[in-house]
């Protein structure tokens, strides 16, 4: 007969493996509808300029993810990431090239595993020198090395291709079901599929022993060393894969815009990287797929619209810190409790009153800034603008007048605005907490 231990157990082990049954198909349910957004994305956006945009974010995406490794999953601040995508792409060109002349057979849609391959080469070499510290230390050496490769790419132009950079064509060979990766939208597809692999395999990454160990080295190195962990060894693992799936990016890269320059492997492509996975939210897996998606707006869209896109993204950084430290993931999942209690509705008049004087101070920062900015640097092609499809002249007192009023009402409304959201967010977690309904 069974004991009264083991008839209680048996339904317990029955309800985990039910949960666990719930969690998997809750997966498996995600990554299908990722896939199915992107392969209908380019149906509903079918300009070039759309299609090319969706590329980007599809690299971006990945680099933002291979860098989260190092920051959220392993605590590895680094400056010189754009070391190991910038580099795989260098080799990935050579080897397309080659491909190009006949020298070696590849096919372009394995191209990307060679950028891989390349940006894992590199996180072996150098990841054994900058994993030897952490902390400050490790990212000043990161630092280093990366303006270290950036400086090279002057001095050795057979590899780097000088200043001009290393041209390649992804048209390689005869066309496969017609599909020659010549038109925008097989690249898309071809920049998908990796991206969707590697997304997957990254989160799967992240459920595995060295994952997990991963993430205690990131908490507790002391207590990870104790326990018989080599933290260095740890660090070191995490940064060649970081630095492969880094290169998987590049390769992409290569293939999106068949060149590859010194910028590739400059700071500002490492500081685009660490701005994307911030303010997407370094601690949560979705939080650099958020970063590099708006990142990429503003580089790509917002830059098309203005001179001033820089101070925006400056700002819009500053503000995320400041404010929103854990990201834009952290401020979406702190309305998941909200939304399973069925109390996020009397949220949503508060976060309404707070958005609209939220969008009145937007209009004031931005019709302030392009004023500044047409009589500051502009001025040479006249004061006469136009801004969201209202011409005026930036010279004339009725644009700044108006200026001023939208600071006057913004300012005061986002502060009453704030806390009527400060209000209500206390009043729900107080029920919550209470049991109350």
């Amino acid at each position: 007969m069974k004991t009264t231990m083991q008839q209680s157990y048996e339904p317990a082990a029955a309800q985990d493996r039910l949960r666990y049954r719930h969690r998997q198909l809750a997966h498996y349910a995600i990554w299908g509808l990722v896939a199915l957004v992107m392969l209908v994305l380019p149906l509903c956006f079918s300009s070039r300029f759309a299609i090319a945009l969706l590329s980007q974010m599809g690299i971006m995406i990945i680099f933002a993810l291979s860098y989260n490794m190092l920051l959220g999953q392993s605590g590895m601040l680094s400056f010189g990431h754009a070391v190991y995508s910038g580099l795989g792409a260098f080799i990935a060109a050579h080897v397309l090239n080659m491909a190009g002349a006949g020298e070696v057979w590849l096919p372009v849609s394995l191209l990307p595993l060679v950028g891989g391959l390349g940006g894992a080469f590199f996180g072996v070499l150098f990841g054994y020198v900058t994993t030897k510290k952490a902390g400050t230390t490790f990212a000043m050496i990161t630092l280093g090395i990366g303006e270290m490769v950036y400086a090279s790419s002057l001095m050795f132009p057979d590899f780097f291709g000088g200043e001009g950079g290393v041209s390649t064509n992804r048209v390689v060979g005869n066309a496969v079901l017609g599909i020659s990766y010549g038109p925008g939208r097989q690249v898309y597809y071809l920049i998908a599929v990796w991206c969707l692999l590697s997304m997957i395999a990254m989160y799967a990454w992240t459920q595995t022993p060295l994952g997990r160990i991963a993430n205690a080295v990131r908490d507790n190195p002391e207590r990870a060393e104790f326990v018989g962990y080599d933290t260095q060894r740890v660090r070191y693992l995490v940064m060649i894969l970081s630095a492969f799936f880094a290169g998987i990016s590049g390769g992409l890269s290569v293939i999106n815009f068949e060149i590859v320059s010194a910028e590739n492997v400059g700071a500002a492509h490492s500081g685009g990287v660490l701005l994307a996975t911030f303010i997407g939210g370094s601690g949560f897996f979705f939080g650099p797929v958020i970063g590099a998606i708006l990142f990429v707006l503003f580089a790509a869209a917002l830059s098309s619209l203005t001179h001033a896109w820089l101070l925006y993204l400056g700002l819009f950084f500053v503000l995320i810190v400041m404010f929103v430290p854990g990201g834009i993931a952290s401020l979406l999942m702190k309305q998941v409790p909200l939304i399973t209690t069925r109390k996020l509705g009397r949220m949503l008049p508060s976060y309404s009153v707070a958005l609209g004087a939220g969008l009145i101070l937007l209009a004031a920062l931005i019709l302030t800034v392009e004023l500044i900015y047409k009589l500051q640097i502009d001025s040479d092609n006249g004061t006469s603008m136009t801004l969201a499809g209202f011409g005026f002249d930036a010279s004339s007192l009725k644009p700044w007048a108006v200026a001023v009023a939208l600071w006057l009402v913004g300012a005061p409304g986002w502060r009453v605005a704030v806390a009527r959201v400060h209000r209500a967010w206390d009043e729900v977690q107080t029920e919550m907490a209470g049991g109350g309904v």
